[in-house]
């Protein structure tokens, strides 16, 4: 009869592993290091290896700019309408616009309200790069320009901070109106000795670069943002010639 022996233990578990928790880790886009994702966002969402600044929405970057509590919303109930029944490989804007408010938990592509900045008053608009990736549309121009009025209404500095693809093509030439519409608003602004502070973010281009951004008494952008009217991309496909790096 064989004699029965213990097995000894080889030094491996046969316990299942644990799963690492979603959400733990991000990547930098700057520098490429993996990155715990809480020490990111408390940093502010800049990179503490190499400054790099991640892209953030609206509501983060409120949260960042004013004082705790004092932002008030302007206007947050104005939703985009589908005037030209617009469709893209199948999907109509209609649809589109739906399952971008589910994506960013955003209405549209900019919010606008009154805050305090260090205990001063402004009226502050914020682009929100999750929403159709910041692109500007009528609601945008009349979000824009509702602020540049309420900033002279009420004799206060007018911040924005921009970070947008330009303008909207799901409303054609009714998007690009808003760039001229934008920039009267401003002009008016100026004439009564108005205060207005553009903040670029990454990436700032199209439309938007063509009218309010670049109109900035004090224009402030961030490290390594992509600011211009076309981006890489388009330039490449346009005219076949690669831009060098940076």
């Amino acid at each position: 009869m064989a004699k029965e022996t213990k097995s000894k233990w080889n030094g491996f578990s046969l316990k299942p592993r644990k799963e690492m928790p979603e959400g733990l880790w991000t990547r930098c886009l700057g520098c490429e290091h993996m990155l715990y994702k809480s020490a990111v966002e408390k940093n502010l969402n800049v990179c503490p290896e190499c400054n790099h600044h991640f892209r953030i929405g609206a509501a983060t970057r409120i949260e960042y700019l004013a004082d705790e509590g004092s932002f008030q919303e302007i206007l947050s109930d104005l939703t985009t309408e589908d005037q030209l029944g617009f469709k893209f490989r199948g999907t109509s804007y209609k649809q589109r616009i739906k399952a971008e408010e589910k994506k960013s938990g955003a209405k549209e592509a900019m919010q606008i309200g009154k805050a305090f900045i260090k205990g001063r008053g402004i009226i502050l608009g914020v682009m929100e790069p999750n929403f159709l990736m910041g692109s500007m549309g009528y609601v945008v121009g009349e979000k824009f320009c509702a602020s540049v009025d309420k900033a002279m209404e009420e004799k206060l500095p007018l911040v924005v901070t921009c970070c947008s693809g330009g303008a909207r093509m799901h409303e054609g030439v009714v998007s690009l109106g808003q760039m001229a519409k934008t920039a009267a608003a401003l002009a008016k602004y100026d004439e009564a000795a108005g205060l207005f502070i553009t903040v670029l973010t990454d990436p700032t281009t199209g439309g938007v670069t063509a009218s309010f951004a670049m109109l900035g008494d004090v224009t402030i952008a961030e490290p390594g943002a992509l600011i211009g009217f076309a981006g890489p991309r388009t330039i490449a496909e346009t005219i076949k010639v690669e831009l060098p790096e940076g």
